[in-house]
């Protein structure tokens, strides 16, 4: 996955070859005439496709092919030029000067100067180039944060020439949205769209500047919507589209063809290659529009936070925890003082609705949480124990973000003649110091000291050490008390460990049969 953060000035161009042109405007123009998308901006074309019935006579006998001209020459429209020419102007580009630290040459160049003190720092200005969608005449703007990020000036550039110094409102590196402002009105504006209302295979235009050479427009169709877990960005729900979006085009608009923003252009998948490869992403305006909001009225956004870590089912762990159908999740950890301790959810419970929606997986649940105001009463229907229960829990402000990092010390036991042994085939755990559990804030776990290639445990992603804290939701201490709770197992063991600072449940089949 690429992030493009320089992109390029603005001109008007197009892109769109001869050919293909040619044969997406007729698709476009087919049902663009069937549903009348283009609305009040393409009205006045909308109206040259259509004629009115005027009698309920018979219709005129069928003219013959020899005397029919082409369908190339009865087309009425050359293409979409009514939405481009009423979103173009306000898709700008975006130059930014980011301070960098550069060193003066030995002696400063002179001959007679000696190099007593070495090397000296000198400021430098790196350049870097974007784009960006103005949204409101009187003067906001939408584009990336990695366009803006540490920029000490930014300029914005309008197709007809114009250039306004602009001024940062705010950004949310978590969704890679950023807002800027010039002092300017009555500026060329695109109207905000509603991005809970695309379909795949609806038709898209691409407003950018890519390998800066001046505006350009491509066009395609929302090849998928709801993208997510690409380790893009913290908060994904991308919209996944096929027209072409180049290094340059970040921070450009993604439009409909009523003319309408819908998404802010934000990255391509470029493996081994440096352009368009037909899988772009852009930044839903449904969840722009609730950044810039915020950006604009604090100065920072603020997420809503429940205080639970989360797990995706398999079908192994929906299997153990009783879930039938494709939805829920596994909380997997509980923070202390959390709306979620205070309403009461535990390990082992799966949520299986949020206010009545059902939750499929763990990126979506995530992304509603956050989009909840903090203060907000919401209710759970959960799984506990493989019967369903209702909880009422109020969401708090989410907290500055904690790294996790490496916990000092990992798990190794620091007892080189710790007891080692395993009911579990392919497992060998040993006990757990002390030392261990204070460092780690563990009340109870055993270490897993190896685990055997090609193992039943292996194959469930069960790793060295890993601790072991709960086998079939019971707490272990101890080597003996992990070996007895395995013999008491049937068919399959269902573990919550701990590992890397995070923890996490998987099922472990005691054998192969």
């Amino acid at each position: 996955m690429t992030h493009y953060q320089t992109i390029v000035p603005s001109q008007l161009a197009r892109t769109l070859t001869t050919h293909t042109l040619h044969l997406k405007t007729w698709l476009a123009v087919s049902l663009l005439t069937l549903t009348a998308l283009l609305g009040g901006i393409g009205g006045t074309v909308a109206a040259r496709w259509l004629t009115p019935a005027t009698t309920a006579s018979a219709p005129p006998p069928p003219t013959p092919a020899a005397d029919r001209p082409a369908a190339t020459e009865t087309l009425p429209v050359t293409g979409l030029s009514p939405v481009v020419k009423a979103t173009l102007p306000a898709v700008v580009n975006i130059s930014t000067t980011k301070a960098t630290r550069g060193q003066l040459d030995p002696g400063l160049g002179l001959p007679f100067f000696p190099d007593i003190f070495g090397p000296l720092p000198q400021p430098r200005r790196a350049n870097s180039l974007g784009s960006g969608v103005v949204v409101s005449p009187d003067g906001y703007l939408l584009t990336n944060h990695h366009v803006v990020d540490g920029a000490s000036d930014i300029k914005v550039t309008f197709a007809d020439g114009r250039s306004l110094k602009a001024k940062l409102v705010g950004t949310d590196p978590k969704t890679d949205i950023a807002v800027l402002k010039v002092d300017e009105k009555n500026l060329p504006a695109i109207p905000l769209g509603d991005s809970n209302q695309l379909e795949v295979g609806d038709f898209v235009l691409a407003i950018g500047n890519p390998f800066d050479l001046g505006q350009t427009v491509t066009f395609g169709i929302v090849s998928a919507l709801g993208r997510g877990n690409l380790g893009i960005e913290t908060y994904e729900d991308f919209i996944q589209t096929d027209a072409a979006i180049n290094p340059g085009n970040s921070g450009g608009a993604l439009v409909n063809l009523q003319g309408k923003l819908i998404g802010i252009n934000t990255a391509i998948i470029a493996r081994g290659a440096q352009g368009n490869q037909g899988i772009g992403f852009a930044v839903p305006i449904n969840m722009a529009r609730l950044v810039m909001e915020q950006l604009i009225s604090k100065g920072r956004v603020v997420r809503g936070y429940l205080g639970v870590t989360l797990q995706d089912l398999n079908e192994a762990l929906a299997k153990q925890f009783g879930v039938t159908g494709n939805r829920g999740v596994v909380i997997t950890d509980v923070a202390a003082d959390s709306p979620a301790s205070r309403a009461g959810l535990q390990p082992g419970d799966v949520i299986l609705e949020f206010n009545g929606q059902p939750v499929r997986d763990l990126r979506t649940l995530r992304l509603t949480v956050a989009q909840t105001p903090p203060g907000t009463t919401v209710q759970l229907r959960i799984l506990r124990n493989k019967t369903p229960r209702d909880i009422t829990a109020k969401l708090d402000e989410l907290p500055e973000d904690q790294p996790l990092g490496a916990l000092p010390g990992g798990g190794e036991d620091d007892r080189p003649n710790a007891p080692a042994g395993s009911a579990l085939p392919g497992v060998t755990v040993g006990e757990l110091s002390p030392a261990v559990r204070s460092r780690l804030n563990l009340k109870s776990g055993v270490l897993v000291r190896a685990v055997q290639p090609g193992s039943a445990a292996a194959e469930a992603g069960l790793q060295r050490d890993d601790i072991i804290l709960q086998v079939n939701q019971q707490p272990v201490s101890s080597v003996a008390a992990f070996d007895a709770a395995v013999r008491q197992s049937q068919g399959e063991v269902l573990l919550r460990i701990f590992r890397g600072g995070a923890k996490l449940f998987l099922v472990v089949p005691r054998d192969r049969n």
